[in-house]
């Protein structure tokens, strides 16, 4: 079991830290189109093109697949922890909402990214549907495929409304994680609840506001 968490808390902490890095590649989208075209496609043919980037791309699907995987098994094993509890259990009441929804939470991202993939990866990776353009400068038009997708309000919406659970995910899983990690300082557990409620915040209406703010363009 704490070998399994062990694994979720660092496949976690390095997602948190593709986050920061995604967030703000995707805010070059909210810049004027004549900049944000040209550094948003030279930015996405160098994370194709680079070695180095190919070799972090495959550890980020690698730290999905585990993190989905080992949370599933530790959903499965606490319903089954469950059944064997005694009848008093007070775990609503000295846990959050959140803490005992991870997995819900958990299976919303998880389709988020199914759909994200498959608008985005599939097409511009894996050539699969409507072929993609190129730029004046020859780059693949990544950006023109981004834009399109946020001039559709239903995609819009679907993308906003889920950036809520990624937040609350992220604010509970982030201090998890560290404490998995070993981390009991009672005073930094009190600055890291801060730090993690800041950063979920900035991820989730970073996420959610730039859509909005390209569809409005």
């Amino acid at each position: 079991m704490f070998l399994r968490k062990t694994i979720i808390a660092l496949t976690g902490l390095f997602l948190c830290i593709f986050l920061i890095v995604h967030l703000s590649a995707n805010s070059i989208l909210v810049l004027p189109e004549e900049m944000a075209r040209g550094l948003y496609n030279s930015y996405s043919t160098t994370l194709r093109e680079s070695p180095l980037i190919k070799i972090v791309a495959y550890v980020l699907y690698l730290s999905i697949v585990l993190h989905v995987i080992y949370s599933l098994l530790i959903i499965l094993n606490n319903r089954k922890a469950k059944s064997k509890r005694y009848l008093l259990n007070r775990s609503k009441e000295n846990s959050s909402w959140t803490s005992q929804n991870m997995g819900l939470l958990g299976i919303m991202i998880l389709l988020f990214i199914v759909v994200h993939l498959a608008n985005f990866w599939a097409r511009i990776k894996l050539g699969l549907g409507e072929s993609v353009a190129l730029d004046a400068n020859g780059h693949v038009d990544v950006y023109e495929v981004t834009y399109s997708l946020f001039q559709n309000v239903y995609y819009v919406v679907f993308y906003t409304i889920l950036m809520i659970p990624l937040g609350l995910h992220l604010n509970h899983g982030l201090k998890s994680a560290f404490k998995t990690l070993g981390f009991y300082h009672k005073k930094g557990l009190r600055v890291l609840a801060k730090i993690s409620l800041v950063y979920a915040a900035v991820m989730a209406v970073g996420f959610g506001l730039i859509p909005f703010i390209v569809f409005l363009k």
